[in-house]
C-alpha cells in the first residue's frame, strides 16, 4: 500500500511540475541490496575474479578499515577484484564494490588502494546510483517496477546508471567522503591527490572513457584542488616542494629528502606525496620512534616501512653510487632517522606553545 501511495505521489508531482525528493524513497535497502547483488553477480561473470588469495584480501582489508569510519553502517560491503586490464573501480548498489586488476597494477601501494576504495565508498554512501534510478524511473515513469517483479528492470537501470558516470555534484560528494574517510581510517591524506592525479596521466595517454573513475564531472584539476583545500585543513607536514614532474623534494625546517626520478606510472612528484603523506600519518600516533623504520630488500627494489606503514619504494635504477636499491634503501632509512629528531622537537615545541 505504501508503496502505490508513493507511486501515486511521485506521478503527481511530475505533472504539477517539480521534482520530489528522493528522501521519500522509491527503492528501499533491500530493493537496492537485491539489485546490487544481481548486478555484482553480472559483473563477475562478465570479467572474472582475480584468483589471486592475497590480492582479494589485501583489497578487501583496505576497503573493510574505510567502512569502519565511514557514514553508512547499515549495510554490509564486500570488495573484490575484477579479471580485467582496465583502470577503473565500480561501486555497486547495496555495498558491492570492485576494482579491476589494471588499477591494482597502476596504483599499487595501500594508500592509492584506500584512495580509490575511499571514493567509491563515498558513492554507496550517499546512494547516487539509487537517486540516479529513482530520477530514470521518475523521468521515464517505469513506475510499476517498484510495486512488482522488478528485479530485472531495476538492475538493467542500475548497469545503465553504473556506466553512465555521475554527475559534478555526486562526484564532488564522493571526493570529500572518501577523503575523510582514508584520513580516519590512518591512510596517506594525499591519497587521493595521487589517484587523481595518475588518473588524469592516463586519461591523457589513452582519451577518457567517460565513466567510472574517469568521469569529467568535474574536470581533474577542479577536483585536485578542491581535495587540496581540504588537505591544507589537516596543516599536513613535512611539505612536499614540487619542481616538476620528476623532481620533487619533503622538507621539515632544514630537512630535505630529494626524489629526483619517475618510476613507470610514478613520478616523483607522486612519490614525494606518499612519502610526506606517510610521515604525517606515522606522527599522528605519538612521539617518532627512530627503530621503527625498516627496510624490506626485494632485490630490484626495496621497501621502506615504519612500523606498519609503508614510506616509499626505491628502486635499482635511482641507486647510483649506493650500488642497489637495498644499499639505497638504507641510506635513505638513515635520513628518516634524522627527521624523526626534527619531527618530535617540532612537535613538542608546538604542544609547549599551546600550554601557554
Amino acid at each position: 500500500m505504501k508503496k502505490i501511495f508513493l507511486t501515486i505521489l511521485f506521478v503527481c508531482c511530475l505533472f504539477l511540475g517539480f521534482t520530489p525528493p528522493t528522501e521519500a524513497g522509491i527503492i528501499s535497502q533491500q530493493q537496492e541490496i537485491e539489485m546490487g547483488r544481481e548486478t555484482a553477480m553480472q559483473l563477475e561473470a562478465q570479467y572474472g575474479v582475480v584468483q589471486d588469495e592475497e590480492l582479494q584480501a589485501r583489497v578487501n582489508r583496505i576497503g573493510q578499515k574505510l567502512v569502519s569510519v565511514c557514514g553508512r553502517q547499515d549495510i554490509e560491503y564486500s570488495f573484490k577484484v575484477l579479471n580485467c586490464n582496465e583502470v577503473n573501480a565500480l561501486a555497486c548498489p547495496g555495498g558491492f564494490i570492485y576494482v579491476f586488476k589494471g588499477l591494482t597494477d597502476y596504483m599499487p601501494t595501500d594508500a592509492e588502494l584506500a584512495g580509490v576504495l575511499g571514493h567509491e565508498i563515498g558513492h554507496v554512501v550517499e546512494k547516487h546510483t539509487v537517486h540516479q534510478i529513482e530520477k530514470q524511473m521518475l523521468t521515464t515513469l517505469v513506475l510499476l517496477a517498484v510495486t512488482r517483479g522488478e528485479a530485472l528492470g531495476l538492475v538493467q537501470m542500475a548497469q545503465q546508471a553504473l556506466f553512465a558516470g555521475y554527475s559534478r555534484t555526486d562526484e564532488r560528494g564522493a571526493d570529500k567522503e572518501g577523503f575523510y574517510n582514508t584520513v580516519k581510517a590512518g591512510y596517506n591524506p594525499y591519497s587521493m591527490i595521487i589517484t587523481l592525479n595518475k588518473l588524469d596521466d592516463l586519461a591523457a595517454q589513452q582519451g577518457n572513457p567517460g565513466y567510472g573513475l574517469f568521469s569529467s564531472h568535474p574536470e581533474p584539476e577542479e577536483r585536485v584542488k578542491r581535495v587540496m583545500k581540504l588537505i591544507d585543513k589537516l596543516d599536513v607536514h613535512p611539505d612536499v616542494v614540487i619542481e616538476d614532474d620528476d623532481h620533487a623534494s619533503v622538507c621539515e625546517g632544514d630537512w630535505r629528502f630529494n626524489i629526483s626520478r619517475s618510476i613507470g606510472s610514478n613520478k616523483a612528484k607522486y612519490r614525494a606525496y606518499l612519502l610526506a603523506g606517510s610521515l604525517w600519518t606515522v606522527r599522528q600516533r605519538g612521539t617518532v620512534n627512530p627503530d621503527y623504520f625498516v627496510v624490506y630488500d626485494n632485490g630490484s627494489y626495496a621497501h621502506i616501512y615504519y612500523d606498519d606503514i609503508q614510506l616509499l619504494t626505491v628502486y635499482n635504477q635511482e641507486a647510483g653510487a649506493f650500488g642497489s636499491a637495498g644499499s639505497y634503501a638504507a641510506a635513505c632509512t638513515d635520513l628518516l632517522r634524522q627527521w624523526a629528531a626534527v619531527a618530535n622537537a617540532n612537535d613538542a615545541a608546538a604542544k609547549a606553545k599551546k600550554k601557554k
